[in-house]
C-alpha cells in the first residue's frame, strides 16, 4: 500500500511516530500553509450551517409553520441529544486509535460527506398530511441521524486544531480562523434567506414570510449542497498534513472496559471538567438565544424582513471582531482571563436592550432608533461572545499536551468530542428551554404578528432575561476553575520533548508506561 509522504522540501522531522509505547506525537511541526489553514476553516462551515439550521429555523419551522407543538419539537430534538452522549466519545476514541494510510482523522471526514448533506436536506422536506406523531417520530429519526452523521466529520475535524499545531497562540488563531467560517457560513444562508428566498414568497412583514412551507424546503436544499462542498474541501485540503499528524497507538485488543476506561482517564482531568462544563452551559444559552431569535425579531421587535437580512448581515462584522480580537487577547491576557473579562462584559450586556423594551424606556416599534441601536449593540456584543468561545475552545486544545503526559495517549479525538457535543446540546436542551418559555408566555401558534397579545410579548422578554442571563453567569464561575495557563502549557510541551529524547533507542531508561509522569509533571527513568 503507498504510503503517504511529507510535502516537498519540508525538512524530516523529528519524532516519536517510531516509537510504539506513546502512539507517536510529532514534536517540531512545521508553519502550515496558508491554503491548509483556509480549508481546514471552511470545513466548518459544515456544522456552522448544520447548526444555524437547527438553532435558528428548526423550531419556528416545526411549529409556527407545520403547526406541531412546539414542546414536542423540543422534546424529539432533546432525545436525539442521548444519542450524541453515546456517538461523540465513541467517534472520538475511535479516530484517536484508527490507523490507515489516510491517518487518524480523515477517513472519518470522507465517511461524513454523503450521510451529512443528504440527511440534512430530508428534514426540511417533511411528507405531507402526516399526524402530528408521525410527524415528531420523522423529526426524531433524522436528528438522531444527522446528529451521527456530523459527529463523523465535526469531532475528528475539530480535533486537528490540536495536532496541526502545537503554539499557544497559533492554536487561537487556528480556532479563531475556524469560528470565522462556521459563523459566516451560517449566516451566509440566514443572509439568503431574508434577502432572497423569504422576498420571493412574501412581500410584508417577516411574519407572513416565514409561516410559508416553500422557503424552508429551498433552505435544505441550498445549505446541504454548501455542508457538502466544505466537508469535502476541509478532507482534501488538509490531506498533505497527514505525515506531520500524529500517530494511532499500536494495535491493541480493544474491549468495551478499556476504551471506558481510557475515555474516562481522559476526562477526568479538573481543567478538562471546568471548560467542559462552560462550554455545556454555553451552548444551552447560545441555544436558548438562537431558538427565539425569530421570535424576538419578528414579533418583540417587529422588524421587517429586510431589517432583519441587515441585522444579519452584521454577524459577519461580529464574526470578524472575534476572529481578530481572541489572538490579541490571548497574546496580552492569557486565554482563561481574557475568557473571564470579555464573557463578563458581554453576557451582562446582552439583555440590555429586552431590559430597556420591558421598562418602557426605548421608542415605539419602527422608529428607526429601534433598528440601528439593536443592529450596533447586537454587532458588539455578538462579537464578544463569539470571541468568548474561540478562547474556551483554544483552552480546551491545550489539555491536550496535559493529557498525553497524564495518560501517555493521544486523546484528541476525545477532547474534540467534548466540545462537539457541548455545542450540539445547543439543539437539545437549549431548545427545550425556548420551548418551554414560549409555553410560560403564552405564545400562541400560527398566527400573525398583530394577533399576538401584548401579554405574551412582554412575557416572553420577562422570562427570557433572567434565565439566559442566569446560565451565563454560572458558566463564568464554572470556568474559573481551569488552570492552564501559557507557562504551563509550555512546560508540558517542554516535558513531552524530553519523553520522545528519553524514547529513543540511545535511551534505553525510559519508562514508557502510561502511569509514567501520572502526577502532571513528567517522569523520564534516571530524572
Amino acid at each position: 500500500m503507498q504510503k503517504l509522504v511529507p510535502e516537498a522540501g519540508a525538512q524530516e522531522l523529528p519524532s516519536r511516530n517510531d516509537n510504539p509505547s506513546l502512539g507517536g506525537s510529532v514534536v517540531g511541526k512545521p508553519k502550515l500553509p496558508f491554503g491548509t489553514r483556509i480549508s481546514y476553516g471552511i470545513g466548518h462551515m459544515a456544522f456552522g450551517i448544520k447548526s444555524n439550521g437547527f438553532d435558528y429555523y428548526l423550531l419556528a419551522y416545526y411549529s409556527q409553520v407545520l403547526g406541531l407543538d412546539a414542546r414536542l419539537v423540543g422534546m424529539a430534538l432533546l432525545i436525539s441529544l442521548v444519542f450524541d452522549a453515546v456517538s461523540d466519545p465513541i467517534v472520538g476514541y475511535w479516530s484517536d486509535n484508527t490507523e490507515s494510510r489516510w491517518g487518524r482523522r480523515h477517513p472519518f471526514l470522507f465517511a461524513s460527506a454523503i450521510p451529512v448533506s443528504l440527511s440534512f436536506l430530508l428534514v426540511w422536506s417533511p411528507p405531507e398530511g402526516w399526524s402530528e406523531l408521525a410527524m415528531v417520530g420523522y423529526l426524531l429519526v433524522l436528528s438522531i441521524i444527522i446528529r451521527t452523521a456530523i459527529s463523523f466529520f465535526e469531532t475528528p475535524n475539530v480535533a486537528l486544531a490540536t495536532e496541526l499545531t502545537e503554539d499557544y497562540t497559533e492554536r487561537s488563531k487556528l480556532i479563531s480562523l475556524g469560528h470565522f467560517f462556521a459563523w459566516s457560513g451560517g449566516n451566509l444562508m440566514n443572509v439568503a434567506m431574508f434577502f432572497v428566498v423569504f422576498p420571493m414568497f412574501a412581500s410584508a412583514a417577516m411574519s407572513e414570510a416565514v409561516s410559508l412551507r416553500k422557503p424552508y424546503e429551498i433552505y435544505g436544499m441550498l445549505a446541504s449542497a454548501l455542508i457538502l462542498v466544505a466537508i469535502l474541501i476541509a478532507a482534501f485540503g488538509t490531506q498533505s498534513r497527514i505525515p506531520y499528524l500524529n500517530q494511532a497507538p499500536p494495535k491493541r485488543n480493544i474491549t468495551l472496559r478499556l476504551i471506558s476506561k481510557e475515555i474516562f482517564e481522559t476526562l477526568s482531568n479538573r481543567a478538562f471538567l471546568a471548560v467542559f462544563l462552560a462550554a455545556i452551559l454555553g451552548a444551552v444559552a447560545l441555544g436558548l438565544k438562537a431558538s427565539l431569535h425569530f421570535y424576538f425579531v419578528s414579533y418583540f421587535w417587529e422588524f421587517t424582513a429586510s431589517e432583519t437580512g441587515y441585522l444579519s448581515l452584521g454577524i459577519f462584522v461580529s464574526a470578524a471582531i472575534g476572529f481578530a480580537l481572541a489572538p490579541v487577547a490571548t497574546r496580552h491576557l492569557g486565554k482563561k482571563r481574557a475568557a473571564i473579562i470579555l464573557g463578563m462584559v458581554a453576557f451582562l450586556a446582552h439583555p440590555i436592550p429586552i431590559c430597556l423594551r420591558l421598562l418602557d424606556l426605548l421608542p415605539p416599534n419602527g422608529d428607526p432608533f429601534i433598528f440601528w441601536f439593536n443592529l450596533i449593540f447586537g454587532i458588539v456584543d455578538l462579537g464578544l461572545i463569539i470571541c468568548f468561545n474561540i478562547l474556551v475552545a483554544s483552552m480546551l486544545a491545550d489539555l491536550a499536551e496535559q493529557s498525553e503526559l497524564e495518560t501517555g495517549r493521544r486523546s484528541e479525538g476525545v477532547l474534540a468530542a467534548s466540545i462537539t457535543f457541548a455545542k450540539k446540546s445547543v439543539q437539545g436542551l437549549g431548545i427545550l428551554i425556548a420551548s418551554f418559555v414560549l409555553y410560560l408566555a403564552s405564545f400562541p401558534r400560527q398566527v400573525d404578528a398583530s394577533a399576538v397579545p401584548d401579554e405574551a410579548i412582554w412575557s416572553l422578554g420577562a422570562y427570557y432575561v433572567p434565565i439566559v442571563t442566569g446560565i451565563y453567569l454560572v458558566m463564568l464561575a464554572v470556568l474559573m476553575n481551569y488552570n492552564i495557563s501559557r507557562e504551563s502549557h509550555e512546560e508540558n510541551l517542554r516535558e513531552l520533548k524530553m519523553r520522545a529524547a528519553a524514547s529513543s533507542p540511545e535511551s534505553p531508561k525510559y519508562d514508557a508506561h502510561p502511569d509514567a509522569g501520572s502526577d502532571g509533571k513528567g517522569a523520564a527513568a534516571g530524572k
